[in-house]
């Protein structure tokens, strides 16, 4: 039966009707195989074009002054999340002999199971109730894995799902994109931080001293989009314990160095060595342009990570048609983030050691060559123009460069 096409809410990116037929996402990536067919779906381009619009709304901004003047529906979500993190109050670690995986997480994920229908329903409009079995799901898998007592990049992704869902069926608007990221995703972050402290929950699929983080890689993103133009907080400027502690919570990047000094010992270089090299970077803008390479090559390219994501009808896992008029948008859409370059994060030979040269492009003459090394202070990052490096850092697809997100349907 052909049905009318939706009506859309001026000023909202939502892409769902009143009679859209929800359904609970589940997880379709079952092999290597299904790789491709991720990268070209609807889900990825949706994910990666919301990543890219939050990174647009909150540049510049701190958390303040992203959260100022929220709205009564970013509020509703602020106060959910609040009594998620009462739950975890509530459920205490137990006393138990093994130091990692605190059996006590799995009663505090069955209570918040529980709990989430209604917590939920007391954020949303009735109007959206139906939406509920569909989202809430994303929203519980951000929290962690109750089988494994771990949390990592995958997990973060569905919480991330969660908010474009919001957005989706029409719950955020366009204007809630910066309290999005500097509020709702803040919190979270906190929320998170506690589930890893109070249960000692495992890094999932970290590796090591190599990974940007054992836990988070969005916040890194967003964050250095929050510091692009800062007058006085440059890349070499979180190495910087007063730095750090004076601004980490207004910026979420600094707020994750900050959490990481807290958890981690020993030469910041060699326990956070990815991290030690990002800030040999010159400038803010590039960090963010590397690390939304960085994070499309290393975290949404691994079917170890992927194969847990779940698909549902707002994020589905169908092939993607870029041509297709349905993908209009109806916002200011977000572009990449400028000076985005073929830029990848590589380990010096020595953690201790500065790089002082870097590879430039071949077309570049020698004078800018010298003006980029003077314009780096202490640069511990190559510039990485091999085919090899560029294939696996620089796979953009034409539709998320135009900030493709958000799609009609």
């Amino acid at each position: 039966m052909n049905r009318p096409p939706p009506n859309y809410v001026t000023g909202t990116n939502c892409v769902v009707d009143e009679d859209h037929q929800y359904t609970v996402p589940i997880k379709m990536i079952k092999t290597q195989i299904d790789m491709p067919l991720w990268e070209k779906s609807e889900a990825y381009l949706e994910y990666l074009g919301f990543v890219l619009a939050i990174n647009q709304a909150i540049e510049g901004k701190s958390n303040d002054e992203g959260s100022k003047n929220s709205s009564e529906q970013v509020n509703n979500i602020d106060i959910m999340l609040n009594s998620i993190s009462k739950i975890i109050d509530e459920t205490p670690a137990i006393d138990q002999p093994q130091r990692f995986g605190n059996q006590a997480f799995r009663t505090f994920y069955q209570k918040l199971k529980d709990d989430l229908f209604n917590l939920l329903q007391t954020a949303l409009p009735e109007r959206l109730y139906r939406s509920i079995p569909e989202i809430m799901i994303y929203l519980l898998e951000g929290f962690g894995n109750s089988t494994r007592i771990d949390y990592g990049t995958g997990h973060e992704i569905s919480f991330v799902m969660f908010l474009c869902c919001l957005f989706k069926i029409g719950f955020f608007t366009d204007t809630d994109k910066p309290a999005t990221g500097c509020k709702i995703f803040s919190k979270y972050l906190d929320i998170c931080r506690k589930l890893q402290q109070t249960y000692r929950m495992e890094p999932a699929g970290s590796h090591g001293v190599w990974s940007l983080d054992d836990y988070q890689f969005v916040p890194f993103i967003w964050g250095s989009s929050q510091l692009i133009g800062h007058p006085k907080i440059e890349p070499s400027s979180f190495l910087k314990k007063n730095i750090v502690d004076q601004y980490a919570l207004q910026y979420m990047f600094l707020s994750c160095i900050r959490y990481i000094n807290q958890v981690k010992t020993g030469p910041f270089s060699e326990h956070s060595n990815q991290l030690w090299n990002v800030s040999g970077v010159p400038s803010w803008n590039r960090v963010n342009g590397g690390l939304v390479k960085m994070y499309k090559a290393e975290v949404l390219a691994k079917f170890p990570v992927v194969q847990h994501i779940v698909f549902g009808t707002l994020l589905p896992l169908t092939m993607a048609d870029p041509n297709s008029a349905v993908r209009k948008m109806k916002s200011t859409l977000a572009v990449a983030p400028k000076e985005i370059e073929p830029l990848v994060f590589q380990p010096p030979k020595t953690p201790s050691g500065d790089q002082a040269s870097q590879e430039e492009e071949e077309e570049e003459s020698e004078s800018s060559k010298s003006d980029e090394v003077q314009s780096t202070p202490t640069p511990r990052v190559k510039l990485a123009s091999s085919a090899s490096a560029m294939s696996k850092a620089s796979t953009t697809p034409k539709e998320a460069r135009k900030g493709i997100h958000f799609k009609e349907s």
